[in-house]
């Protein structure tokens, strides 16, 4: 079936900045193909400087179903937004947005729990361990708050701006008050599950987040960079002995829960791997 683009079609917008990173069109489109859905996630170059004047514009165009927002965005949308989840608030970040007819945005936050879905389809337990979350934006206290809420006993979280790190772990001990939490190192060891949720990996010579060779067989280690599948990172920390998960895997666990938000008719992930266009 041949995707159709007329006054129509739902759009849902893709913003962010770089648009070369994006592979949720990849996955959305040919679905909506495949059911005769008249939606499209259009992708749209957006840099931090010029987002707080496009994004209202939202609210003013008709035929806008809602956006998916991607780095540099989750963080900075949250205030502009008239309803936001649970999931909002401890993140403090958002990557869906519902236009409703009346032109109000609501706010949701998938991209710790669809992180946590893969792990689990992985065959992590995550209950009682410990995990290491490098980079605390919009997409790290996302994963913060799903491990905290599957079952974590402790989380350390780490990011360049201390002050970052600090607010993540204010806002997690107000919702889960018996978890432990530690801030400033960036040290794996003692560390059950380690995440890379800082951009680090999307260009080809980005340094590693951490030192590799603190990283012990057994561990797992994922990351939330999409471009070019097998991150270095993901390379070395394999080649150390660790079982690996690629951003790839959290969005298309995602899905179904945006599919959901939007409205959408619901498919598992399985099939939406199968359909894909983002190999």
């Amino acid at each position: 079936m041949t995707a159709i683009l007329d006054g129509s079609t739902r759009l849902i917008l893709h913003l962010g900045y770089p648009t070369e990173s994006f592979r949720a069109p990849l996955i959305y489109n040919p679905y909506f193909e495949s059911i005769g859905l008249k939606a499209a996630v259009v992708p749209m170059g957006v840099k931090a400087e010029d987002f707080g004047m496009v994004f209202p514009i939202l609210r003013r165009i008709t035929n806008c179903h809602g956006a998916l927002i991607t780095m540099p965005h989750k963080v900075s949308i949250v205030s502009m937004l008239d309803e936001v989840s649970d999931a909002v608030r401890i993140a403090n970040a958002c990557n869906a947005v519902l236009r409703r007819a009346d032109g109000a945005l609501i706010g949701d936050m998938f991209d710790g729990e669809g992180f946590v879905l893969a792990m689990k389809g992985k065959g992590q337990a995550l209950g009682g361990g410990t995990a290491l979350v490098l980079g605390c934006g919009g997409v790290g206290s996302a994963i913060a708050a799903a491990l905290a809420r599957h079952g974590v006993s402790a989380l350390r979280l780490f990011d360049r701006d201390p002050a970052v790190a600090d607010g993540l772990a204010r806002r997690l001990g107000q919702f889960y008050p018996a978890l432990r939490v530690q801030t400033g190192s960036n040290d794996p060891v003692g560390a059950d599950f380690v995440i890379n949720a800082t951009p680090l990996g999307m260009k080809p010579h980005d340094p590693m987040p951490l030192n590799v060779a603190r990283l012990v067989p057994g561990v797992f280690v994922g990351d939330v960079v999409m471009t070019g599948g097998k991150t270095a990172f993901l390379a070395a920390a394999e080649a150390r002995g660790a079982t690996i998960q690629l951003g790839i895997d959290m969005l298309y666990e995602q899905i179904p829960a945006y599919l959901a938000f939007f409205g959408f008719p619901v498919v598992d992930a399985g099939q939406l791997r199968a359909l894909s266009k983002a190999r």
